[in-house]
């Protein structure tokens, strides 16, 4: 599953695909209708891939967690957002055992169980995306492996050539040059 590209822009309901950047801001489209709309740069905007669930131990990235949620509802709907917030404890317990119950709000669950519900609606969330994006991960960490490799083999350096600076001598300033400066300072007396 792709989150990087998928937003959500405070004051906006819904997710949002990015499509294209501007000189002023971006191109989104919804993912529930399809629509386009450009917003502006001054708007606040959530990458979800940058988005993670406290626990007590860590920070588990939002991606981990729908995965989790998945899983547990076998790729289907999850609970409505609107729950009540001992139901939307419960769900949360059910998919992340150890989240911070103090820094992890009731607020903050219910987006999370919207968006799932979106991305699941939308056909985001399915068996083939959790699977694609691990191996995507995988294919990743072995090319970083092979770049850090290849930046510590030893690379033999020539000598340049020892030259020797010269130095010019400094110029004189010209009669003509002095002639002006005294002009400009008898006139400013």
């Amino acid at each position: 599953m792709q989150l990087e590209k998928i937003i959500s822009i405070s004051g906006k309901p819904g997710l949002f695909t990015l499509v294209t950047q501007l000189r002023s801001g971006f191109i989104v489209e919804d993912i529930s209708t399809g629509k386009k709309a450009s917003i502006s740069n001054s708007s606040q905007v959530s990458l979800l891939d940058n988005i993670a669930i406290y626990t007590f131990d860590k920070e588990v990235p939002l991606f981990e967690v729908f995965k989790n949620v998945a899983e547990k509802y076998n790729y289907e709907q999850t609970i409505a957002h609107k729950s009540s917030e001992n139901e939307l404890r419960a769900f949360m317990t059910s998919v992340l055992p150890d989240y911070d119950t103090d820094r992890v709000y009731p607020s903050d669950i219910k987006k999370l169980v919207q968006w799932y519900n979106l991305l699941q609606k939308a056909g985001i969330i399915n068996k083939d995306a959790f699977v694609k994006a691990e191996e995507e991960a995988t294919v990743t960490d072995a090319e970083v492996v092979e770049e850090t490799k290849a930046e510590k083999k030893p690379t033999a350096k020539k000598a340049a050539p020892k030259t020797e600076k010269t130095v010019a001598p400094k110029a004189k300033a010209s009669s003509a040059a002095k002639s002006s400066v005294k002009s400009t300072q008898r006139k400013q007396g």
